[in-house]
């Protein structure tokens, strides 16, 4: 796989758009599958912020909010040394009925090197979380949200 390709993850959900869509653009069910804080204003050019641990702030605007088919969002660290800037790279979620369920397709553009194989690993663990939530289960604590661990 090329360094630069797109980093896709795909889960299926068994519940529909509409009820998965709340879990991506507002902040209090945001924050059931990740973060400790979130400011969003899901609109086109709305703030796209969460702090998934106490310590780093993922920050973006969000660029197109499409109930309850689709949301695109800039996605990048506000600390200046990070490597990903803020706003550097782009998130767009997918959300298509399939059966009984849905299939959530997310895309995230404009990664490279490590930083693109440590996002990986963290949108396969949150999206995982997203999956319990929806599953009226809960997640637990958030390993990654420990003093230890830093994001990618």
């Amino acid at each position: 796989m090329a360094d630069d390709e797109p980093l896709i993850r795909e889960i299926f959900i068994d519940e529909r758009p509409e009820d998965i869509f709340p879990y991506l653009v507002e902040a209090d069910k945001y924050l059931t599958w990740m973060g400790v804080s979130a400011e969003l204003d899901p609109r086109p050019g709305g703030i796209f912020q969460v702090d998934p641990n106490g310590r780093d702030v993922i920050l973006g605007q969000f660029l197109e909010v499409d109930p309850p088919r689709r949301v695109v969002f800039t996605w990048g660290w506000k600390d200046p040394a990070h490597p990903v800037p803020a706003g550097s790279t782009r998130v767009e979620i997918e959300l298509k009925p399939q059966g009984s369920g849905t299939l959530l397709r997310l895309t995230h553009t404009g990664l490279t090197g490590p930083v693109r194989e440590r996002h990986a690993g963290g949108w396969t663990h949150y999206l995982g979380r997203l999956k319990l939530v929806m599953s009226s289960k809960n997640p637990g604590p958030d390993p990654y949200a420990t003093p230890d661990h830093r994001h990618g």
